[in-house]
C-alpha cells in the first residue's frame, strides 16, 4: 500500500516590518494550495482501510472454503473399530481392515517380569550421588541379548537413565526398600512387555539382580475359538485390525470394524463455525456502525455468496438441505449444527446430496459460490483490493506531482515576497533616513533662530 507523503514547509525570513505578515500570506497561500493534496491523502488513508477490510474478509472466506474441503474429504468415512467393553480391551483399524463382527474373551492380560537389585550389594542412601557398584560400564541382558550399559555418570540415578535409553525393552526405576530412617534404594528393572522375560545386569564381576516375580504370557481366545498364549497383551485380531488387552472379561467382547463419519460430523461443525466468522466479518461493514466497505458492492456480493450457500437445495430424498445434516440458521443469522440429525439420517443419502466438488450435490455448487469472491487471483475480493491498490498508486502518484507543483508555488511565492520585502525594506530605510534629515535640519534651524532673537 502507498504512504501518505507530507507537505512541504518553507520559513519566510524578512527585514522589513511587514515580513511578518508577508509570512502569513504565503502559509495562507500555501494552505489553501494545499487543500486538495490533504483530501488526497484522506482519500489514500480511507482505501487502504478499505484494503484493510479486504484482506480480513479474504482470511474469512478462505478458511471457508478450506472448512469447505474438509467435509469434501470426509465424506467417504474412515474405518475404525468399536468395543462393546472398553474396559477389557482397546481396538484400532487402519485403511487395510476389513469391515466384520468379531468376538475375543481375555482370559488374562499377562504381567511383566520385575527385577531387584541383590541384598549385600553397596547400600545407597542417596541415589544422586551413591550407586550398586562402583564399575563404568555394565552388561544388560534380556532374553539372551546383551546390552553395554554405559552411564554418564557415577551415581545410581545415571545408572537408571542408561538402561532406560538402551533399547532393551525394559524400564529402570529407584525404590527405597530402607524407610526414612534407614534409606536403602535399590534398582529395580521390568521388562516392558508380558511374559516370561530373563533380566540381568552384571558389572563386569557379579549380576547385580534377583528376580521378583517372573512374567506370565496374556491368554485369549478368538470366535470361540481354543484359547491362545502370547507375550504381548497387543495382539493383530486381524489384518489391519489391531487389539489392546486391558483386563480379564467374564464374556466374550465383540469388536466392530465399520465406517465412521465422526470425521465428517467434525468437518460439518467446523463448516458452521467457519460461515460464522464469515457472516460476522460481512457483518462489520453493514449498519449504523459500518466500515470502511460500507455501501460497497463487495459486501453486497458477499452477502449473496453466503446466502448461496445456506438456502442450496436439491429437491430429492430426505437429505435435500444444510437443515437435513444438521446445519441450521438462527434468528441471528448464525449458523448451528446439531450432530444428532446428521447420525440420524442414511449415509448414502447425504453422500448424495453432499456431491464433490467437480460432480454435483451441494459441494461443487458451494465450491463455484466460494471460488467466486474468494479465489487469491481472480476472486472478487482479489479483485476490488487490486482495483483499490491500482486508485492507490494512481492517487500517490498524482499526490507526489501536487507537492511538486506546491513546491514550485511556493518558492515563487518566496521569491515575490522576499523581493517584495526587500523593497519595502528599502523605502523605509529611505523614509528613516529623510525623516532623521529632516528632523536634525528642523531642529539646527529653530536653534538658529532662538540665537538670532536673543
Amino acid at each position: 500500500m502507498g504512504s501518505i507523503p507530507s507537505l512541504p514547509t518553507l520559513t519566510f525570513n524578512g527585514q522589513s516590518t511587514y515580513s511578518s505578515d508577508l509570512q502569513t500570506q504565503l502559509n495562507r497561500e500555501v494552505d489553501i494550495a494545499a487543500l486538495p493534496i490533504q483530501q488526497m491523502q484522506e482519500d489514500v488513508a480511507t482505501m487502504q482501510s478499505q484494503q484493510q477490510a479486504l484482506t480480513g474478509l479474504q482470511t474469512a472466506f478462505s478458511s471457508l472454503q478450506s472448512a469447505l474441503l474438509a467435509i469434501g474429504s470426509a465424506t467417504s468415512g474412515t474405518l475404525s473399530a468399536t468395543v462393546s467393553d472398553p474396559s477389557a480391551l482397546s481396538a484400532t483399524a487402519d485403511s487395510t481392515a476389513l469391515a466384520g463382527t468379531y468376538t475375543i474373551q481375555v482370559v488374562r492380560v499377562g504381567t511383566s517380569t520385575t527385577t531387584l537389585s541383590s541384598n549385600g550389594l553397596t547400600t545407597v542412601t542417596d541415589p544422586s550421588s551413591g550407586n550398586i557398584s562402583s564399575s563404568s560400564t555394565f552388561t544388560l541382558t534380556v532374553n539372551g541379548t546383551a546390552y553395554t550399559i554405559s552411564p554418564s555418570g557415577g551415581s545410581l540415578n545415571d545408572l537408571a537413565s542408561a538402561i532406560n535409553s538402551s533399547g532393551a525393552g525394559v524400564q529402570a526405576t529407584i525404590v527405597n526398600v530402607g524407610g526414612g530412617s534407614s534409606p536403602d534404594y535399590r534398582l529395580s528393572v521390568a521388562a516392558t512387555g508380558v511374559g516370561d522375560t530373563t533380566i540381568q545386569l552384571n558389572d563386569g564381576s557379579n549380576d547385580l539382580l534377583g528376580t521378583l516375580s517372573a512374567g506370565t504370557n496374556a491368554e485369549y481366545s478368538v470366535d470361540g475359538s481354543s484359547q491362545v498364549e502370547s507375550d504381548s497383551n497387543q495382539i493383530t485380531l486381524a489384518p489391519g485390525l489391531t487389539v489392546n488387552l486391558l483386563a480379564a472379561s467374564s464374556s466374550p467382547v465383540t469388536v466392530t470394524v465399520g465406517e465412521s463419519y465422526s470425521s465428517l460430523s467434525n468437518a460439518l461443525s467446523n463448516f458452521a463455525s467457519a460461515y460464522n466468522s464469515g457472516v460476522s466479518m460481512v457483518d462489520q461493514q453493514i449498519g449504523q456502525y459500518a466500515g470502511p466497505l460500507s455501501g460497497q458492492s463487495i459486501v453486497y456480493t458477499l452477502t449473496g455468496a453466503l446466502n448461496n450457500l445456506v438456502n442450496y437445495t436439491d429437491g430429492f430424498g430426505a437429505v435435500n438441505s444444510l437443515a437435513s445434516l444438521g446445519l441450521t440458521l438462527g434468528s441471528d443469522g448464525t449458523m448451528s449444527y446439531d450432530p444428532t440429525v446428521f447420525s440420524g439420517q442414511d449415509i448414502s443419502a447425504v453422500q448424495q446430496f453432499l456431491g464433490a466438488a467437480t460432480s454435483g450435490g451441494f459441494l461443487q455448487s458451494a465450491t463455484n459460490t466460494l471460488s467466486a469472491v474468494a479465489d487469491p487471483t481472480t476472486g472478487a475480493i482479489q479483485s476490488d483490493f487490486t482495483s483499490i491498490q491500482n486508485e492507490v498508486n494512481n492517487e500517490n502518484n498524482e499526490i507526489t506531482n501536487a507537492e511538486a507543483r506546491l513546491t514550485d508555488l511556493e518558492n515563487n511565492l518566496m521569491a515575490q515576497l522576499s523581493l517584495a520585502d526587500a523593497t519595502i525594506a528599502n523605502l523605509q530605510a529611505q523614509q528613516t533616513y529623510y525623516t532623521q534629515l529632516f528632523t536634525a535640519e528642523y531642529f539646527t534651524n529653530n536653534l538658529s533662530g532662538t540665537s538670532s532673537g536673543g
